[in-house]
């Protein structure tokens, strides 16, 4: 009877992967097709997937669009192309006429097949930018005014604000913008609640209500050892190892000590009470100014008993904030892949394809936001993976422009066909080991 569940699990996970990087190869290699034909290269094949054709149809200016059956990448092949990788026709290319050859990857202008390779990428990162700035644009950010904004969902007994409330002082201590809820809230004293004094329709009263950054579930990381214990969005912690606990840095402090022991947590949600049983597991984090902290988690992260009121962004600034973004995880993933070189942290954290169908799944089913979100973070890094000096990948091709530029020729096909080769097998072995990572590693 659970083969039924894990079925269906295995099919959301395997859809969800299957969306998400259909939708970025479809990206990746748009910027390919578009730039080659705005640098006046012809595109005879645009397809997402390889193997048997599912469905095609040609365009006007010949160029057939096709989904083929096996959906895990894609490829342009532009006229002069031997294959998906593009490697040289050479046959084909001799029995072009000059103005013909003009218009394939390999007699094109060195600048045309440069900006051709190098869309690819790039179209990536300006994808992954937009999305990171639609979802600020459309979500706002916190308000600097330490206004009560919408109020979680917590158990009938735990006291609240009322929406609306304007906190002038915790425990005592003046408050002036929001973040200052927060830095006080690190130093207050344990207990179910704690003093508030508010601004409340034009009166200022105090009241006592639950500690600000209480033990809630705010969200939960894929592949972590929450997310398989079950854990949800919106969860209260309320004792671990029968211990009752009000604020999430208790839950921070049991995790650290506990050092990979497991721990037992009874959770409220939504009206009902779950026992849920974990051990936290060793995790390498990447730290905002760079290189990796390792510290034992079980992979949520805490919320406020209430939400802050929400202002909106302008566009302008939405794009600086998507840039930003898309920057760190670039950042993040250099210095993580630097790290596991000089085993400074485990190399586990290279995910192989079933690494991320896994984390695919558990980002769809955290909802919607969660899961564009994810794409953005994956585009950026299909995109930074394939800049890299390899020959096959965007990067490799852009080298062999480099020398051309400087030679004044190409690369022999000899020597080509020698680097495609090499570069085929080091990506495979690269495959290969993260394959290995996705079934071994904890």
């Amino acid at each position: 009877m659970e083969f039924i569940p894990q079925f269906g699990n295995l099919a959301f996970t395997i859809a969800a992967f299957i969306a998400a990087l259909s939708i970025i190869v479809a990206i990746h290699e748009y910027g390919h097709y578009i730039v080659g034909r705005w640098s006046g290269i012809h595109a005879e094949v645009f397809s997402i997937g390889f193997g048997p054709v599912l469905f095609s149809r040609t365009d006007r200016r010949g160029t057939r669009w096709q989904i083929a059956a096996l959906p895990f990448g894609g490829y342009v092949k532009f006229l002069g192309d031997a294959d998906a990788a593009s490697g040289k026709d050479g046959a084909a290319i001799d029995a072009l006429d000059m103005a013909e050859r003009r218009r394939s990857m390999h007699g094109a202008p060195l600048w045309a097949r440069s900006a051709t390779v190098a869309a690819g990428p790039i179209f990536n990162f300006i994808f992954s930018i937009l999305i990171f700035a639609v979802i600020l644009f459309f979500t706002g950010r916190p308000a600097d005014e330490p206004r009560v904004g919408a109020l979680t969902a917590l158990p009938p007994e735990m006291q609240q604000l009322a929406q609306g409330d304007v906190i002038l002082a915790l425990d005592g201590q003046p408050v002036t913008v929001f973040g200052d809820v927060f830095r006080i809230a690190q130093d207050l004293p344990l207990a179910p609640t704690v003093t508030y004094t508010v601004e409340r329709d034009g009166r200022v009263i105090d009241t006592e209500a639950v500690f600000p950054l209480i033990p809630l579930v705010d969200s939960v990381a894929p592949q972590s050892a929450a997310f398989a214990a079950g854990l949800r969005q919106g969860d209260v912690i309320r004792t671990i190892d029968g211990q009752p606990i009000y604020a999430f840095r208790q839950l921070r402090d049991a995790v650290t000590s506990a050092q990979g022991t497991p721990l037992t947590l009874s959770i409220w949600r939504a009206g009902e009470e779950i026992t849920v049983t974990l051990a936290p597991r060793r995790t390498d984090l990447p730290l905002a100014e760079g290189g990796f902290e390792t510290r034992w988690l079980i992979g949520v992260t805490g919320g406020f008993s209430f939400e802050p009121m929400r202002e909106g962004v302008g566009a302008f600034a939405a794009l600086g904030y998507g840039a930003e973004q898309t920057l760190f995880v670039v950042r993040s993933s250099l210095s993580g892949l630097w790290h596991m070189i000089t085993g400074a942290i485990s190399s586990c954290n290279l995910q192989g394809p079933i690494g991320i169908a896994e984390t695919s799944g558990a980002a769809a089913s955290q909802g919607i936001d969660n899961f564009i979100w994810f794409i953005a973070v994956l585009s950026t890094a299909v995109g930074l993976l394939n800049l890299f000096p390899i020959p096959v990948l965007d990067g490799g091709h852009l080298v062999f422009h480099a020398y051309e530029a400087i030679a004044g020729k190409p690369p022999s096909d000899r020597a080509m066909r020698l680097l495609m080769t090499t570069g085929l097998t080091l990506l495979l072995s690269l495959m290969l080991f993260a394959l290995t990572n996705d079934l071994f590693c904890p």
